[in-house]
């Protein structure tokens, strides 16, 4: 007998699809911020045979940059490092750029990609739900009943209120990608009595104040003059909102619970370079400036230098450096010098925690708004709102007309629609008693779930935008290999998820992150576990997210085929069966090793 005969036929069969044919892929993207903009492009560019969908619940793209309108908003780092690496803006009109260019400028990537076909507005997902069968995704999606075809709603704000305006549908997805970003859900104060303020109540992440309201926040408060306003809040809302509405009203009243380190502008030796040396918080670039940036290597150079200088500041974060020291005497100098007309404040703001243990902001104009004859700075805690204004724990009063409400978000990273995973696991349940993640972009528990911006992805330092792209690198290349594999799912392992658990129990005590100060960082706590930031630097999370331990996943085959080489396909490329297609493909991806010098 020779070995044929006694060799029994296998049960596999090989597939009968070429090996780098592509399966359909069906995916979709949740928010339309500067994350889902980027997935929006990446998956477009490098996943063939794709079905693309995102879901916007509100009623333009840009994300906190559609939503936020407050006076005075504007972006805290230089503009020229809070653009995209691979999309420049060389006419940016000032140093700090204020909210509504930002926007514009996001729009205008919009356009370009061509995305507005895929991006589906007014379409709020508010179910998603894993289908351990079939491998996908089920969501739920509400929208209203009448709509253009972009989303966009025909309906007033009236019927936006009625529950009969809006119908819901459902949609299925190989691949979810969460872009719903960090600040997104704003928050009301829980403060006693707030229902029965008679005047007018806005919260800084809501700036609609009637007539005029879509012409510019100056015109919505144009019938302040003669008005009372109260701002409630320290955070970065209310240093930029003090400052740009306080020439426009009566009389201004700042309540402040907590302290805060205002720091001098960021990147400030490249800001002095352009005033000439003048000392200015903000610049405002000339034409000369715009049309020098049209030479592509000095724009270069300039946005390179910028973006080095800004990720320089990531040392700071670590405690009891010599840069943390240096920097809290130089902030304190600073802050004491602008507060000069009324020094008493000082002893309610200036913290005796580390610098960047909150959220750093540079404030320009805030400080010396707070000295200014129409402005009252109140560090006594809040005790009630009544019908004509607000009572402090100290039995005062102050009447006014409009409060302000720069409280903030909601950090909590609790979603505010169900997200169930394998097992009907939820994942809030999941992120109880804390949030826990793999590198920030996936879950155990929920296959095939990748996001941006999730838990442990903000940044204390550094470029924030590097960090997004990324993580939408990252996703892609998951959803790449589940398409050239023909994998249903593909699941981070729990013990990989512990591993990085453990990983930042053991950095964050290691920074300034983990002092006693009130912060986002730490949902709102003074103390506790940080939750917001990734433990490291940017430029750490772009090399830990470059090159993905495809080892720290599990993995189901498609149509449960148990040989792992099924994708192997039928032992053909498109090209062996399609004489159109490059059969020398290879020749035009040589990688020409460099020959050493002598």
């Amino acid at each position: 007998m020779n070995n044929a005969e006694n060799t029994s036929p296998s049960a596999f069969k090989h597939g009968d699809f070429s090996i780098d044919e592509a399966r359909p892929m069906k995916v979709v993207v949740i928010g339309a911020g500067y994350s889902g903009i980027v997935a929006g492009i990446r998956f477009r560019q490098k996943i063939e045979n794709l079905d693309l969908t995102i879901y916007e619940s509100h009623a333009g793209v840009g994300g906190t940059w559609f939503v936020n309108k407050y006076p005075g908003l504007a972006c805290d780092i230089p503009s020229h490092c809070y653009q995209l690496t691979f999309e420049d803006k060389t006419d940016w009109s000032a140093f700090y750029a204020p909210g509504p260019e930002i926007h514009d400028y996001l729009e205008g990537v919009v356009d370009k990609y061509k995305l507005r076909p895929y991006i589906k507005l007014q379409h709020r997902v508010t179910r998603a739900e894993y289908h351990e069968p079939s491998g996908k995704w089920h969501l739920t999606i509400k929208r209203p009943r009448n709509t253009t075809l972009n989303g966009v709603s025909k309906g007033n704000n009236t019927a936006q209120q009625n529950e009969e305006y809006w119908e819901e549908i459902e949609d299925t997805a190989d691949v979810v990608f969460g872009a719903l970003g960090g600040l997104s859900r704003w928050a009301w104060p829980d403060i006693e009595g707030l229902e029965s303020f008679k005047g007018q109540v806005i919260h800084s992440a809501q700036w609609e104040t009637g007539e005029g309201a879509d012409k510019g926040w100056q015109d919505t408060i144009k019938s302040w003059g003669d008005k009372r306003v109260g701002v409630i809040g320290v955070g970065s809302s209310a240093i930029q909102l003090v400052p740009s509405i306080r020439p426009y009203v009566k009389h201004l009243v700042n309540y402040v619970r907590g302290k805060t380190w205002v720091s001098v502008t960021l990147v400030r030796e490249s800001l002095m370079n352009l005033s000439g040396g003048e000392d200015v918080d903000n610049y405002f670039f000339t034409e000369k400036d715009k049309e020098a940036f049209k030479n592509r290597e000095y724009y270069r150079k300039f946005r390179h230098s910028l973006e080095v200088n800004l990720n320089s500041a990531h040392v700071a974060t670590m405690k009891g450096s010599a840069v943390q020291i240096v920097a809290q005497q130089e902030f304190r100098r600073i802050m004491l010098e602008k507060l000069a007309k009324k020094p008493w404040i000082a002893d309610h703001i200036i913290p005796d925690f580390a610098v960047c243990c909150r959220r750093l902001t540079p404030g320009p104009g805030y400080l010396e708004a707070l000295c200014e004859d129409n402005v009252d700075f109140i560090p006594t805690p809040i005790k009630k709102v009544t019908s004509d204004g607000i009572e402090t724990s100290d039995g005062k009063s102050q009447q006014l007309d409009v409060i302000i409400c720069a409280t903030g978000f909601d950090t909590s990273y609790k979603l505010d629609f169900p997200v169930i995973g394998r097992g009907g696991l939820d994942l809030n349940d999941h992120h109880t008693p804390h949030p826990r993640t793999y590198l920030s972009v996936a879950v155990d528990g929920f296959p095939n779930w990748f996001q941006s911006l999730g838990p442990n992805s903000a940044v204390g330092a550094g470029s924030l935008l590097l960090l997004i792209e990324r993580q939408v690198d990252y996703a892609v290349a998951a959803t790449q290999k589940m398409q050239r594999e023909r994998l249903k799912s593909m699941e981070v392992k729990p013990e990989a998820v512990e591993d990085f658990d453990e990983y930042l129990e053991s950095y964050f005590p290691t920074t300034v992150f983990s002092g006693k100060c009130r912060s986002w960082y730490k949902a709102g706590k003074e103390e506790g576990r940080v939750i917001a930031l990734w433990p490291g630097s940017s430029l750490h999370a772009a090399r830990a997210l470059a090159h993905p331990r495809w080892e720290d996943y599990n993995y189901e085959p498609l149509n449960g085929v148990k040989n792992r080489l099924h994708w192997l396909g039928d032992g053909h490329t498109v090209a062996d069966r399609d004489a159109k297609r490059d059969r020398a493909w290879y020749l035009h991806e040589v990688d020409y090793p460099p020959v050493p010098d002598s």
